[in-house]
């Protein structure tokens, strides 16, 4: 099933990007697959299947691009880390 959302928006917005439409629009898809993933809203790999990529992909690309961590410095993610020894 195909879901698809209707966004309004000044058309200054594309000439201040130097974007067309189908541009900002995979720009918006890859901006909030990645904010939804750093709040811990979306999995990677329910973003990774969104934007059509690789998990690794777009894990790397979160980092880079999102400064998303893997990771959170708690003892949570260090016992789930660890179990997995």
């Amino acid at each position: 099933m195909r879901n698809v959302v209707e966004i309004d928006f000044p058309s200054e917005i594309l000439l201040g990007l130097h974007l067309d439409a189908g541009q900002f629009a995979k720009l918006i898809k890859k901006e909030t697959a990645i904010a939804l993933f750093k709040d811990g809203k979306l999995s990677s790999g329910m973003a990774a299947r969104w934007l059509g990529v690789p998990r690794v992909h777009f894990l790397i690309q979160a980092m880079q691009e999102g400064d998303a961590t893997l990771l959170q410095d708690n003892e949570e993610d260090f016992s789930r880390e660890t179990s997995l020894l």
